[in-house]
């Protein structure tokens, strides 16, 4: 048995090697996958939860699941593992509430998709469990899953936002820059 638990932990803390941890409390949800933490440093962190892809603003279901997000965790502490940023610098984890999978919640509920894309970051077991919820979520026909013919939000963007992007990256440019002058 002693052998047992000291491989599982072994095994749990290898898997968590090259994750960072991070605890704070969500100060702001921009949308179904997007929020900002507090730290206990007063320092604000953007942060992308991890494996799902929400949809996006202006797409049906975009504000339910923002507004979902926000009524569960605004305010409340979260912990959050993390081991990437992304392109516009927010950090990439799963974020933890009242000891739940945030992202995997939202799936659940039918206002994201997994973003299978980046599945191969997963571990097994995650793939599994990211893919069960959203089965789930389909088969109960909850939230998006209403929907006839849903519009994954990485077809949304592409076809439906172009303009707005190149928008908001350049704007992340700016506020990198500006942020640069400052220091």
């Amino acid at each position: 048995m002693i052998r047992w638990l000291a491989t599982f932990f072994l095994a749990v803390a290898l898997a968590n090697a090259n994750a960072d941890e991070l605890r704070g409390r969500v100060v702001s949800v921009s949308d179904g996958d997007t929020i900002t933490v507090l730290d206990g440093k007063k320092q604000q962190h953007r942060v992308r939860l991890a494996e799902i892809d929400a949809p996006e603003k202006g797409q049906p279901f975009g504000d339910r699941s923002r507004q979902t997000l926000a009524k569960w965790i605004h305010g409340e502490n979260v912990i959050i593992d993390w081991h990437k940023q992304d392109r516009y610098g927010r950090i990439v984890g799963t974020v933890i509430a009242f000891g739940h999978d945030v992202g995997s919640e939202q799936m659940r509920a039918g206002l994201a998709w997994w973003y299978r894309e980046y599945a191969k970051e997963q571990r097994a077991q995650d793939r599994q469990l990211s893919e069960l919820a959203e089965d789930e979520a389909r088969q109960a026909k909850r939230g998006l899953w209403r929907e006839p013919q849903p519009v994954p939000p990485w077809e949304w963007r592409r076809t439906s936002r172009a303009p707005t992007t190149v928008m908001y990256i350049r704007s992340c440019w700016r506020e990198a820059l500006i942020r640069h002058a400052r220091s």
